[in-house]
């Protein structure tokens, strides 16, 4: 080996693994074309690094006849005995292959990952670099349990295949990591938008939504008096109260403003549904901060205005330099709304019909003009208190 068989392994990845859209499908099948080769595989393992906010990598697991397991692994991993003692931290740091045969009477077992494969029957080990054309080191770990381990031949096929499984890896996880950086900047449907070519100023599309904008209360002051650091953590767990919740109910995180958040609830056909969700994800958000606030940050307070309206959707900027976002007489709505959330009051007689369509409290103030009101500004600190004066007034 190499022979006809293993370059035909190889032609297929170097035109891309197109029968194989997923990662897994990739290393499911080039694993069953090795074994049809005659390599006689029993575990492949590949580690590929990834560029995300919470995930160092991940790493794809085959074995025969069962489906290839995929796993994520957090940056927490890299302090761990795990990774550091392990063969693949070794190639990290080396960009050298590591080979171990198990199958000798005195192997050599200086990873702890050798003695758990030996006594699963593991004959022979080999783990090598995965370089991409930037440089960066990934891995990919090859077993067997025939007796004698693999063959100098069936070592050498796998070389062969090496290369170009790297060029594979590389695209597929570029294209990966567009998205996963598109999704944690300007949102998972606004990224799938951008990638699909909706990336021209002006390509804007017209939607109905309920809009989300939410504010800290009391920020300039507390960004004048605290250091920095804390001060962004308390942001980050400021907004761990409400991202997760908006997500969950199906609404998209368009942008952070400081302390303040825009989100928008796109409504396809059913408006009552949408705003269910809309106001359900508030009261889960305001739950939260209220947690927050009593366990670790007394006095923490924020305002939430919701609206429904038409709202333009799409490119806005100078030049190369655009925002995906959205604007409208709704979003100025929305705004002024969350500037009176420490204010209203529930008073008006019109609010019966919108009581009915969105169960819970909503408010309507005679300073906001001409909003159409159909949802629920609301204030954490005076919640109860209104929520009890508005029962007794109405019922």
């Amino acid at each position: 080996m190499p022979n006809a068989e293993i370059r035909a392994v190889a032609e297929w990845l170097i035109d891309g693994a197109r029968s194989a859209p997923l990662p897994q499908q990739i290393l499911a099948q080039l694993c069953d074309r090795l074994v049809a080769c005659g390599i006689p595989l029993w575990r492949v393992a590949v580690f590929i690094r990834t560029l995300h906010p919470n995930v160092m990598g991940r790493r794809f697991v085959w074995r025969p006849g069962a489906e290839v397991e995929v796993r994520e692994a957090p940056f927490e991993l890299l302090e761990t005995s795990d990774f550091l003692d392990s063969t693949i931290a070794r190639v990290y740091l080396t960009a050298d292959p590591v080979r171990r045969r198990l199958a000798v009477p005195h192997p050599v077992l200086d990873f702890p990952i050798l003695s758990e494969l030996r006594a699963e029957g593991v004959t022979d080990y080999f783990a090598a670099p995965l370089v991409f054309t930037d440089g960066t080191i990934h891995v990919a770990t090859w077993t067997t349990r025939e007796p004698r381990g693999f063959t100098d031949e069936q070592i050498a096929g796998i070389e062969a295949i090496m290369t170009p499984l790297a060029r594979v890896a590389e695209i597929r996880a570029l294209r990966r990591t567009a998205g996963t950086l598109l999704d944690t900047y300007v949102g998972h449907d606004a990224g799938e938008r951008i990638l699909a070519g909706h990336i021209r100023r002006g390509d804007i599309e017209e939607i109905h939504a309920a809009i989300w904008l939410s504010d800290m209360r009391g920020f300039t002051a507390l960004a004048d008096s605290m250091p920095p650091r804390v001060l962004i953590d308390l942001l980050n767990r400021y907004f761990d109260c409400q991202v997760p919740v908006i997500l969950d109910h199906g609404a998209e995180v368009l942008k952070f403003m400081g302390d303040g958040l825009l989100a928008i609830f796109a409504i396809a056909d059913d408006e009552t549904e949408a705003c269910k969700r809309a106001l359900a994800a508030a009261r889960q958000a305001q739950a939260n901060i209220a947690a927050l606030a009593s366990s670790a940050m007394p006095g923490l307070r924020f305002g939430l205005a919701l609206h429904i309206g038409d709202v333009l959707y799409g490119n806005i900027g100078s030049g190369n330099r655009l925002d995906f976002t959205c604007i409208g007489p709704a979003v100025n709505c929305v705004a002024r709304i969350e500037k009176l959330t420490g204010q209203l009051v529930p008073r008006h007689p019109r609010l019966r019909r919108i009581r009915a369509l969105l169960p819970g409290r909503v408010h309507r103030s005679r300073r906001i003009q001409p909003c159409r009101l159909q949802c629920s500004p609301i204030d954490s600190t005076l919640e109860n208190r209104r929520q009890e004066e508005f029962n007794n007034r109405n019922g």
